[in-house]
């Protein structure tokens, strides 16, 4: 793993050499190819050095950090044409990404949690110096103190656990089970909010509406699913208390997902609607990963990729619209068959890929998470249905509202895409229909 985290620490220089920006985003991709070469498909940890190791659930999360964050220098090509702060912006992307490469690859749950905790840090400077209005002080403030609130317990949950066990190696914590609700309810908070679940789900669609591109690919493609990872790992000597607590969070997931449905049904901001439909998806995964059974964590895991990938295509194409006719609202991004007639396919692709429509990975995993929920309880039929339901409706919303009607009457010419940003679309729909063909890598790993 050392060699991963030198070669992206030795790009740190390059961000302050001017005309690099490209060099670096392609010094990125060449590291993500490099990286799918050293192919860890076990379940043990392999690559171990002093502190940081990878297994199958790293490696897969480690991956999609590396694609996306190369994908976000691709998509944010307007603040190299504006010269908007470029170098930090640069230095900034890194950054984020050792801090995340170094989360995913901790094999200590104190480093786990440091990482965990420090990639807030370069977020929040996304958000606060390249975002677009005003309120994203707002926002940020949202990010960090919800972010903070819930940390502080699980600090001293994991200071508890030190001294009960003497160690904090994740792989040596799966021979403990421990039976205290104070521990488990701090272990967790922090990943609930973090996912986030429904009722801590305010400051997401803040962030996302605020954020600049780049700050909404990360936020939906990476920083959610450090909520998914995080359970993964502490459920492994956290079971007993999770068979007798987990059905409030299942609960609370479902419904509260079903309802987050119905407010993307009544969105007028491209970007809201996008992201609170990330609240629903990353509901489910909730719901899955807490029943604690096999085809619910497999499940899980395999749509926290897709989601990924998806969701962060999502808001490439809304920020395509934007860039085009500088709003986000529904009510002038309409018509757009009619003015981008070639993105209009990019669309529908990635939108029926968010509805889990087949080949697409989130197929596969909204299959296993439903067969988990229902295998759990079989009166979570009635939320489910609903939530699937609603989910197909608000994309369909999305989709045709955006795409058919009337064009707006202040757009009077037509514009095509950049070859740029075809690339960018397509590297996210791409490995998403791509990885169901090798969906054993997702579904039989534990």
């Amino acid at each position: 793993m050392l060699k991963m985290i030198l070669f992206i620490f030795f790009l740190f220089p390059l961000c302050f050499i001017n005309n690099l920006y490209w060099m670096v985003q392609n010094f990125l991709f060449f590291l993500s190819f490099f990286f799918i070469l050293m192919n860890m498909y076990s379940n043990y940890f392999m690559s171990i050095s002093y502190l940081f190791g990878c297994d199958l659930i790293s490696y897969g999360l480690i991956l999609l950090s590396l694609w996306i964050v190369s994908l976000m220098m691709l998509a944010s090509e307007s603040i190299y044409k504006y010269k908007n702060y470029l170098n930090l912006f640069m230095l900034n992307i890194i950054l984020l990404l050792i801090m995340l490469v170094l989360t995913f690859s901790s094999m200590s749950l104190f480093m786990f949690y440091m990482f965990f905790e420090s990639s807030l840090i370069p977020t929040l400077f996304l958000i606060l110096g390249w975002g677009y209005q005003p309120e994203r002080l707002q926002a940020g403030i949202y990010l960090l103190f919800y972010t903070l609130l819930v940390s502080l317990p699980m600090l001293i949950g994991i200071f508890y656990l030190y001294f009960k066990t003497g160690t904090m190696n994740f792989y040596l914590l799966n021979n403990y089970n421990f039976n205290l609700e104070f521990l488990y309810f701090s272990m967790i908070l922090a990943f609930l909010v973090k996912m986030p679940m429904f009722l801590v789900h305010l400051w997401l669609p803040k962030a996302h509406v605020e954020a600049p591109v780049s700050g909404s690919m990360i936020l939906a493609g990476i920083m959610l699913k450090l909520g998914g990872y995080g359970l993964l790992r502490v459920f492994m000597f956290l079971q007993s208390m999770g068979l007798k607590f987990n059905f409030i969070w299942i609960s609370i997931s479902l419904i509260g997902g079903f309802l987050v449905s119905l407010i993307c049904l009544r969105q007028t901001d491209l970007k809201a609607l996008i992201a609170y439909s990330s609240v629903a998806h990353m509901g489910i995964v909730l719901a899955g990963l807490m029943t604690l059974t096999y085809t619910g964590i497999c499940g899980s895991y395999t749509l926290m990729i897709a989601h990924g990938l998806c969701s962060s295509g999502l808001f490439c194409l809304a920020n395509i619209s934007y860039e085009r006719l500088g709003s986000r609202s529904l009510l002038i991004n309409k018509g757009m068959l009619n003015f981008m007639p070639s993105m209009t396919l990019w669309w529908f692709l990635l939108s029926s890929a968010n509805m889990a429509a087949p080949p697409t990975l989130n197929l596969l995993g909204e299959i296993s998470l439903i067969n988990s929920i229902i295998s759990w309880s079989w009166v979570s039929m009635i939320s489910l249905s609903f939530l699937s339901f609603f989910s197909a409706a608000y994309t369909l919303y999305l989709y045709s509202y955006s795409q058919h009607g009337k064009t707006f009457s202040g757009i009077y010419s037509f514009s095509g895409g950049f070859i740029r940003e075809y690339l960018l679309l397509f590297l996210h729909w791409f490995p998403l229909n791509l990885l169901i063909l090798k969906s054993d890598m997702c579904m039989l790993w534990l």
